[in-house]
């Protein structure tokens, strides 16, 4: 029987995982508070849970050492399961047979500025730092696991995506990660945003950087 503290830890281990993308048992421990024995052993019971894998990070000096993140699975585990993910993957393989490429896209813009349209309702007129504090606790209800950060210089923010609710549909169909960057574009239209990291090409997670366009004029 697992122990509500096992549980707890296993779950914050997770977290880090989903967090960091990736980290050595020892420096878990050390953000865990708790031995090096005792978080491989939880990362060994993740991993027969399907849940995490090691990869080996070879060292100039040393021994080589694993390296932990998450598996497709272990990514899943924080967002509910439910049918609808295999429905649009089949509803979208329906209208790959059935429509052009051009009638696609614009099934796909016209959901966009729908989307966009919603969100924009929502953040009204607010000042930008407090939409994009908005549009994270809409996103995160969403599944999407988003954090936001200022930028060192203190003119920009990054909105960084640690878990994509749509990930198995855009491995499919990248096309959406497009449309993506065009929502946040319609969402903040008195921005300049760009992306500056993307799950599927690189890392871990996917991210904008958010610059009010008066500063960048």
């Amino acid at each position: 029987m697992i122990s509500e503290g096992q549980v707890s830890t296993r779950q914050a281990t997770l977290t880090l995982l989903l967090r960091q993308g990736e980290a050595s048992a020892s420096k878990l421990a050390g953000v865990m508070g708790i031995s090096v024995q005792a978080m491989r052993r939880h990362l060994r019971s993740l991993e027969r849970a399907g849940l995490v894998e090691p990869s080996v990070s070879k060292k100039k000096t040393g021994r080589p050492s694993n390296i932990w993140h998450l598996t497709t699975q272990g990514q899943n585990s924080f967002t509910s399961v439910n049918g609808s993910e295999t429905f649009v993957l089949d509803l979208l393989a329906s209208l790959s047979e059935h429509l052009s490429e051009k009638d696609i896209e614009q099934v796909w813009n016209t959901q966009v500025m729908q989307k966009a349209r919603i969100y924009q309702e929502i953040l009204g007129d607010l000042p930008l730092n407090q939409r994009l504090e908005k549009l994270v606790e809409l996103r995160n209800k969403e599944g999407f696991l988003v954090e936001l950060m200022k930028s060192e210089d203190g003119l920009s923010w990054f909105l960084n995506a640690l878990h994509c609710s749509i990930q198995n549909i855009a491995e499919q169909y990248p096309m959406v990660c497009d449309y993506e960057l065009i929502l946040m574009r319609t969402i903040f239209h008195d921005c300049h945003i760009q992306r500056v990291h993307w799950r599927l090409d690189s890392g871990h997670s996917c991210g904008f950087e958010v610059t009010p366009i008066a500063i960048i004029a």
